[in-house]
């Protein structure tokens, strides 16, 4: 099973989108998402507050915009490891 993080916050309808795609996709690509709210800590959001959503799958992050063809293609390289 992928770990996978998305570092968001609310009201971000960008990151609406990515976790539907990820629904859409659980079948495929088992996963466990946590979800890490940028407001809750400086750092994180001063890092991503111009980029969320941000999701690291294994060793590779993506910044929006993220399309669903670059989340399939992330999930097919973690996966084929």
């Amino acid at each position: 099973m992928l770990a996978i993080t998305l570092y968001t916050k609310d009201g971000c309808c960008l990151c609406d989108t990515v976790k539907n795609e990820l629904a859409e996709f659980a079948a495929e690509f088992p996963h466990d998402l946590q979800e890490v709210d940028i407001t809750k800590d400086a750092d994180l959001f001063a890092r991503y507050r111009f980029f969320i959503p941000v999701l690291k799958i294994g060793d590779k992050t993506l910044k929006a915009p993220i399309t669903k063809t670059d989340l399939q293609t992330v999930l097919h390289a973690a996966t084929a490891r």
